[in-house]
């Protein structure tokens, strides 16, 4: 497992809602028990932006997040941070990110949790600039030539 791969993942994971979750692990045959090891618990970070993306820094305001940390039985452990106020969503994000380092479990996961919910928020996000596109107005002008 490389850190860009664990990234993407845990992308995938932070926006999924936990009715998602729940549904694509309900999916999975023989998953172990995990224990929480810290959480769920909700808290607020400062979320800091960039004028221009790269001029100097500045605090944006706070947001609201909930953290998890579990552990499966084999000794792997999952972290997850998601926006909001949802534990269950914490814990399972947590739990998936386990899974997913174990060795015997990772393609299965993946296969069955991580890319169907990476598809369907793909669908949602191109829904959504669809949706954006077709309120687009174009102005353009017109150069009139002088002889």
């Amino acid at each position: 497992m490389d850190a860009p791969e664990r990234r993407a993942w845990m992308a995938v994971l932070a926006r999924a809602n936990a009715d998602a979750l729940a549904a694509a692990l309900s999916r999975l045959p023989n998953l172990p028990d995990w224990r929480v090891l810290r959480g769920p618990e909700s808290g607020l970070v400062m979320v800091r932006g960039r004028a221009g993306g790269g001029g100097a820094a500045f605090n944006l305001g706070e947001m609201t997040v909930t953290r998890c940390t579990v552990r499966v039985p084999s000794g792997e452990v999952g972290h997850a941070y998601v926006a909001g106020r949802d534990p269950r969503q914490a814990e399972l994000a947590a739990a998936v990110d386990a899974l997913m380092q174990r060795a015997d479990f990772h393609d299965v996961v993946d296969h069955a949790v991580v890319q169907p919910l990476a598809r369907a928020q793909e669908v949602a996000r191109d829904a959504v600039a669809a949706r954006a596109a077709a309120t687009r107005v174009q102005f353009f002008t017109m150069a009139t030539m002088r002889s």
